[in-house]
């Protein structure tokens, strides 16, 4: 869920996206050059992202509801692919008029003042760029750490667009100033199809291994002789809150208040160990005589076969759908 915090930070980041992109239009107008109106245009689509990332913000922080069960933080996976979208669709319009304009020998005129008003946004974006990235991160909010994401690739392309002017004023070379920008619009259609790539990813349940990995070794690090056995471990991301199933096998003549506590135990252990808020749906087994030769209880009163090895519990043993042996 999206905190107030998040909704004032962006919200700040579009204030002043607002007023950079009044300034490169200005930067444009005292230089004339192709490459910092290209940067201009893309400012619009910082601005229009941002209001959709507020927006979504928003509605990420709205608690879980009748209609909407698991919250609503889906929405940041849509945010983060409408503006990939809209940076993938920038870069085209970007490279189109790079082009137009080596064809028809576009002139720069590349003046103290542009370049003093390009350095100063380029700049800005990329401490905002930081901001964003850095807490979008540590709240895993996907739509914060995009929009982050997007700035610095801006305040990158700024600095790109700089060194065109400076070729162009030391070399007078005009044809400089196109080439940079076509770059530039390349650099920023990878940036833009990778954010659509992870929003994508998201909204289809993709699940994230890295993440799922680690609460696995959170598992193998705090298990217990009576968890006998953990499988079918699935991961989906819901904005910042991770929905888990998975399978775990328990001793099969313990009370249903006994399996209830060592599920309520893992439970609080990935929610306190995992990082991040933790939803767990886990479906209980009862261990059969194939589980004895993996089980690690020293004192069980019905085992029926020895125990043979320990299985290590790793994403690639707990992400198979069937119990585990030693065979």
């Amino acid at each position: 869920m999206a905190t107030r915090g998040d909704l004032r930070l962006q919200a700040w980041v579009l204030a002043i996206g607002a007023g950079l992109m009044a300034a490169k239009f200005l930067a444009w107008y005292l230089t004339h050059s192709n490459a910092i109106l290209s940067d201009a245009l893309e400012s619009i689509v910082n601005v229009v992202a941002g209001v959709f990332a507020l927006y979504s913000l928003f509605l990420a922080a709205k608690p879980r509801d009748r209609e909407h069960p698991y919250g609503h933080g889906k929405v940041e996976f849509i945010s983060a692919g409408a503006e990939g979208s809209l940076v993938a669709i920038a870069g085209g319009i970007i490279i189109a008029r790079a082009v137009q304009a080596l064809l028809a020998g576009h002139e720069v005129h590349a003046s103290n003042e542009g370049i003093l008003l390009v350095v100063g946004a380029g700049g800005a974006n990329l401490l905002m760029g930081l901001v964003l990235r850095g807490r979008g991160r540590r709240s895993h909010s996907l739509t914060l750490e995009a929009s982050g994401i997007h700035l610095m690739s801006d305040a990158w392309s700024t600095g790109a667009m700089l060194v065109g002017l400076l070729l162009v004023r030391f070399t007078g070379r005009m044809w400089l100033d196109g080439a940079f920008a076509l770059g530039f619009g390349v650099f920023i259609i990878v940036q833009g199809l990778r954010m659509v790539r992870r929003s994508v990813g998201g909204i289809m349940d993709e699940t994230d291994m890295a993440v799922a990995d680690g609460l696995v070794r959170v598992l193998e690090e705090h298990r217990v002789p009576t968890w006998i056995d953990v499988h079918n471990f699935r991961v989906i991301t819901f904005g910042r809150t991770l929905h888990i199933d998975c399978h775990v096998t328990l001793p099969y003549y313990w009370t249903l208040e006994q399996s209830h506590d060592a599920i309520a135990a893992i439970d609080h252990l990935l929610n306190e160990k995992g990082g991040r808020d933790t939803e767990l749906f886990i479906h209980m087994d009862p261990c059969v005589e194939a589980s004895c030769s993996i089980c690690q209880l020293a004192d069980c009163p019905v085992r029926r076969r020895p125990f043979v090895q320990r299985v290590p519990w790793t994403l690639d043993t707990a992400l198979q759908n069937k119990k585990h042996d030693a065979v």
